[in-house]
């Protein structure tokens, strides 16, 4: 694996560490408030609002 190829692989992870942590606290946080459930999550939203767009991955 390049070096590039290792970096690439490393702020994938991380985003992803942060992405889930993002949610995790949004999700608490509905919950404290009384919400039952959140809808549209980061991951939901992420996904719709990529389907249009062809070529572009955030995974």
């Amino acid at each position: 694996m390049s070096t590039q190829e290792q970096a690439r692989a490393l702020m994938m992870r991380h985003h992803h560490i942060v992405k889930n942590r993002q949610q995790s606290m949004l999700n608490r946080t509905a919950a404290e408030v009384g919400l039952d459930g959140m809808e549209n999550s980061i991951e939901d939203r992420n996904s719709r609002n990529n389907s249009d767009r062809p070529g572009i991955a955030l995974n």
